[in-house]
Formats: C-alpha cells, sequence, structure tokens
C-alpha cells in the first residue's frame, strides 16, 4: 500500500480516500455504515461538501469518535464572503467538529487571489489564523483556471478531474502541481460512472505518487473493492496500456462527465443522465435503463428549447442540445432492436 502526501500540507494519506458525495443518495443508516467501514477498513481521508446536501452530517456521525485519526475536508460554493462564513459556520456545525483539515473553494470559476476584490482568499486565510481550518485548498473543473491555480503558489492543494481518460494536458497539470509541492486530490477517477473497470482505474493512479484518488462510494460492494487494492495494488502491465488505448479512442472528444452543474434545466430534463444514456447503455449495462421511468425521462428531451442556459454551466463547453439529441436517437434505436448492445 502507498501513502500519497497531499504537496506542502503534508496531509498523508493511504493511497484511496473516500469521496462522499454519493452517500447522500443512501438512508442515514447505510451511509453511516459505508463512512465506518471505510475508516476501519483503512481510509483516513473523507471529503464532503456544504452543497452535498446531508453528506456531512453522516460523515460526522461516523467519524465523531475517531475524529483525531482522520482528515476531514469540506468544500464551499460561495463566492462572497458572507457565503463563506455562513458555510464554513454550518459545515463545522454539521460535521460536529471545531476545525477542518482542509477546505476548499468548491468548483471556482477562477483563480481567487489575494487583493482581487472579492475578499475570498482573505477569508481562507482569516479562517486558519483562527483555527478553524488547517489547509486551503481549492476545486475546479475548466483546465485552464487549474493550470492558473497549480502555478499560483497560493494553495495547498488543487482537486479535478483525473482518470485514464486523461489527456497529455491534465497529465501536465498533475506534474505542474508535483513541481511545485501542490497536492493534488483527483475526483471523477471513474469518469462519472463511463469507467467500469475499477482494476485499471486504480493501476492509473499508481503512475502518480503526488495523485490521492477520492473514490465516490455508494455501496458495501464498491467499497470493499477500493479497500481490498489497500494491500493487492493493481500495476500496470502492456496488457493495460492497450486497454486504457482502447478506452480513450472509444471515449474520444465531448461526453458528458456527469457531474451536474449543468442543472437546473428550463426544461426540466435530466441533462447529466440523459446525455450520456448511450454510453451508459453500453458500459454498464442494465434493463433498468430501458424501463418505462427512463423512457420517459429520455423522451423529456423533446422539450430542449436550445435556450443555452446549460452551456454557459458546463466546465466542459460541451453542445449539450446536440448531445441530448444525438442520445435520443440511439436510445429509441436500442428500444425499436435497431442497434443491439
Amino acid at each position: 500500500m502507498n501513502t500519497v502526501v497531499l504537496g506542502k500540507s503534508g496531509i498523508a494519506s493511504p493511497q484511496n480516500a473516500f469521496g462522499a458525495l454519493p452517500i447522500q443518495r443512501c438512508t442515514e443508516e447505510q451511509a453511516v455504515a459505508l463512512v465506518r467501514r471505510a475508516f476501519e477498513g483503512g481510509m483516513t481521508f473523507f471529503d464532503t461538501a456544504r452543497a452535498y446536501t446531508t453528506s456531512e452530517e453522516r460523515v460526522g456521525k461516523a467519524l465523531a469518535d475517531v475524529r483525531d485519526q482522520v482528515a476531514i475536508a469540506s468544500k464551499t460554493m460561495a463566492e462572497t464572503p458572507e457565503g463563506f462564513w455562513r458555510d464554513l459556520e454550518t459545515s463545522l456545525r454539521t460535521l460536529g467538529t471545531d476545525y477542518l483539515d482542509l477546505y476548499q473553494l468548491h468548483c471556482v470559476p477562477r483563480c481567487y487571489r489575494p487583493g482581487d476584490g472579492t475578499g475570498m482568499y482573505e477569508c481562507l486565510l482569516e479562517a486558519r489564523d483562527r483555527g478553524l481550518i488547517r489547509h486551503i485548498g481549492i476545486t475546479a473543473h475548466l483546465i485552464a483556471v487549474a493550470e492558473e491555480i497549480a502555478e499560483s503558489g497560493l494553495y495547498e492543494t488543487l482537486q479535478f478531474p483525473f482518470s485514464y481518460l486523461a489527456s497529455n494536458r491534465e497529465v501536465a497539470l498533475v506534474e505542474t502541481c508535483a513541481r511545485n509541492d501542490v497536492g493534488f486530490i483527483a475526483m471523477k477517477g471513474l469518469a462519472g460512472g463511463l469507467i467500469t473497470n475499477a482494476e485499471a482505474a486504480m493501476a492509473f493512479m499508481t503512475r502518480y505518487p503526488n495523485v490521492l484518488p477520492i473514490w465516490g462510494v455508494q455501496r458495501a460492494c464498491e467499497l470493499d473493492q477500493w479497500l481490498a487494492f489497500m494491500g493487492d495494488t493493481p500495476q500496470v502491465t502492456p496488457r493495460m496500456e492497450a486497454f486504457f488505448a482502447s478506452e480513450r479512442t472509444q471515449l474520444a472528444g465531448g461526453f458528458c462527465r456527469g457531474c451536474g452543474y449543468c442543472a437546473p434545466c428550463t426544461a426540466g430534463i435530466p441533462i447529466s443522465m440523459d446525455a450520456r444514456m448511450s454510453l451508459m447503455i453500453r458500459r454498464a449495462p442494465s434493463q433498468a435503463w430501458l424501463s418505462p421511468e427512463w423512457q420517459e425521462k429520455m423522451e423529456l428531451v423533446e422539450e430542449c428549447t436550445e435556450c443555452g442556459v446549460c452551456m454557459t454551466r458546463c466546465p466542459y463547453q460541451l453542445d449539450i442540445p446536440s448531445l441530448l439529441r444525438q442520445n435520443l436517437d440511439d436510445y429509441r434505436a436500442v428500444l425499436a432492436g435497431k442497434v443491439q448492445v
């Protein structure tokens, strides 16, 4: 098992960490049990956010009696100092702790700097000076923003999507973080569910000793897989290299990662699923995708007015209306038996 040190923060974690976004979809009992099981299995870094509804509360309940043995990271999507302090105070109260090991500005549209007029960076410094947070981090989806952050020297950690589908530019971002002693936290290591080979996903991460992947966990069977890799870590082989290349070819171009930042849709379309349904049917086959409920949700694509609001929110600058139409056409072909999956 490898240990990852998150740059100048000095936060050390076993090679797999817990992403607590999905536990908002479980019952409270299930969520608390999952988090606790992760800790008992060796995970010590837990990443949540104010935006993840019930996630913070559940993480706090699961780890209350072992608080000094874990690192808890949370985030704020606030863009004003007032929102920052409101979110931080809420997070501390909800998590049942008097400090956060890492506090991150969440999905930022820019690299916040001291003296930029927003006051956001000054809030981070004050919170750290007051002992409310121990380390300063930031998360981004826009590669240009992430590159500026990595070069700025202002943040101890950067959280960014990273998987074996990464481009050369994204690999270079990881290398920049290593060079500048910025801890790199990898979100979306499974590309929003499009990567279904956990062994390959894990093996890829081992190439980058400065990268700490946070795996989104919703079920015990998923958690067991990541815990098993702690003691028996997959390694990249020539055969796996060929697999990576094949996957990159299949998923080249624009595809929806399912981040959900496009929501809400003005026409009520569940964009983050409808825009990648074709890939989900092929990569995570399930009859559930063809149920009357999902057929109804897919047909909502017909209500798209092409207002463009979703595209202004998409971190990957996807042509979402076109992607929705392509997925609906393919979905209908599958239902009609014209396309086999």
